[in-house]
């Protein structure tokens, strides 16, 4: 009895909200050294400069401990009866995370194993599944709340809603149009599926901006731009040359870093508060 006690201490003072908020950055900063240092294309012997395949096995680690973590930190939220935010929320943007880390681990074993880039994956599937979670749980997020911007709040929604939209419509028309049609309407879907987080995003930073947890939906909205930043990075770099591992893809491994610590940071200010009320409770 005294182990198992001793044991869940010892579990309790290492998984405290602090060190998980530090292992994060961490990994997030050995993911940008690892890109940086790494990712310079190399010679073949057929004269085509390509990245070592060890060199793409790291970065589709670095992404799936980034988003399985996120994952777990998430479902966690879920299982607390007092998290603020509500447990819904959480539950689908968890199970968006671990949408996000199977589909990532059918493309790399898709690209690396089987050594086949197809247009459409069985990793589609995934990816579909994340966007459609993640925009369930954050629109949850605002419905959670009453919304009520401000003028210049709701101009730079506006602003950022024209931007992302215009960058989006402007990378897609760079790219030839696919033949097939199912192609077609995933590229539509991640590209309208990306800008509907950016907005929903800048919303719900705005709007719980001062708040209770304020910190851990800072941490949310930068999780959605760093993943609009890598989806539109990828769309972009698309074409006969595409090799993974490009600088900005390391935004993938930021946007699960960001929506893990969000977890994390709502975890710890959920209990607070019931702390708090419980304190006044008694007095």
């Amino acid at each position: 009895m005294n182990n198992s006690y001793n044991n869940s201490l010892v579990f309790k003072s290492i998984f405290t909200t602090q060190n998980i908020v530090l292992a994060n950055i961490g990994w997030g900063v050995l993911a940008l050294l690892y890109f940086l240092l790494f990712s310079a294309k190399i010679p073949a012997a057929d004269g085509i400069e390509s990245r070592a395949e060890w060199y793409v096995i790291g970065t589709n680690i670095f992404e799936a401990i980034a988003y399985l973590s996120a994952g777990i930190l998430c479902l966690r939220n879920w299982l607390s009866p007092q998290i603020v935010s509500g447990r819904n929320v959480w539950l689908s943007i968890g199970l968006g995370m671990l949408s996000y880390f199977l589909g990532g681990i059918i493309f790399g074993y898709t690209e690396i194993v089987l050594k086949e880039e197809p247009d459409v994956s069985l990793g589609d599937i995934f990816f579909v599944l994340t966007y459609l979670f993640l925009g369930t749980g954050m629109i949850l997020a605002v419905a959670s709340r009453r919304i009520n911007l401000e003028k210049w709040q709701w101009l730079v929604v506006l602003a950022i809603a024209l931007f992302g939209s215009l960058l989006a419509w402007w990378i897609s028309m760079q790219q030839e149009t696919p033949s097939e049609l199912l192609v077609a309407i995933l590229n539509w879907f991640y590209v309208v599926s990306d800008v509907v987080l950016l907005i929903i995003a800048t919303t719900l930073l705005l709007a719980f901006w001062g708040g209770r947890v304020s910190q851990s939906w800072r941490m949310i909205a930068a999780a959605a731009f760093s993943l609009y930043i890598a989806d539109m990075w990828f769309k972009y770099a698309q074409g006969p040359n595409y090799q993974s591992g490009e600088i900005l893809e390391v935004f993938w491994v930021f946007s699960g870093m960001l929506f893990g610590m969000g977890a994390a940071l709502e975890y710890d200010a959920s209990l607070r508060r019931t702390r708090r009320t419980s304190t006044r409770k008694r007095a």
